[in-house]
């Protein structure tokens, strides 16, 4: 059965070809200011990507705190520590980076040869209750998924703790 192509999936599959190529420029950049502004445009359309999967609640969380506030931490540090400016010095070839790129590209290729024969099967069907309702999010994250929400919480602290004390030497 031919795909049918609509709107909304030529709009979905280029924002997804916009995220992965930003997600490669965050790889491939070697000056770090440029790999953070490719990763701010990721975050931003991720945010895309969600709104048009109509999880507007997502998408919102990700415009504001990932791109708004995260990115501008990492480039404020980024400048901070003169990262930006600094050259590599010239590294002999050892054919890690072929060998890397080889197996990127095979595993690429294994998982889009089996997601893409999925998404040719899947029938849209209706959502049983809205993605996007901020009041379901809610309730769902302080009840259901409390104890995750804590543990991710507590591994954070965790995180600028020891970041902190690294800083710090």
């Amino acid at each position: 059965m031919p795909i049918k192509l609509t709107f909304e999936m030529v709009i979905f599959a280029a924002l997804a070809g916009a995220a992965a190529l930003a997600a490669v420029g965050v790889v491939a950049f070697r000056n770090a200011t440029r790999s953070a502004l490719c990763l701010v445009f990721n975050f931003f359309v991720l945010g895309f990507l969600y709104f048009s999967l109509q999880v507007e609640m997502l998408g919102i969380t990700q415009v504001v705190v990932y791109t708004g506030a995260i990115m501008v931490l990492f480039i404020f540090v980024i400048m901070l520590l003169n990262l930006g400016s600094s050259h590599l010095l010239a590294e002999k070839f050892d054919g890690k980076k072929p060998v890397g790129i080889f197996f990127g590209i095979a595993l690429a290729v294994l998982l889009s040869s089996q997601i893409v024969p999925m998404f040719a099967r899947t029938e849209s069907k209706p959502l049983m209750y809205p993605l996007g309702d901020s009041k379901i999010l809610g309730q769902t994250l302080f009840t259901s998924y409390v104890f995750p929400f804590e543990a991710v919480s507590f591994l954070l602290l965790v995180g600028i703790v020891g970041s902190i004390l690294l800083a710090k030497r």
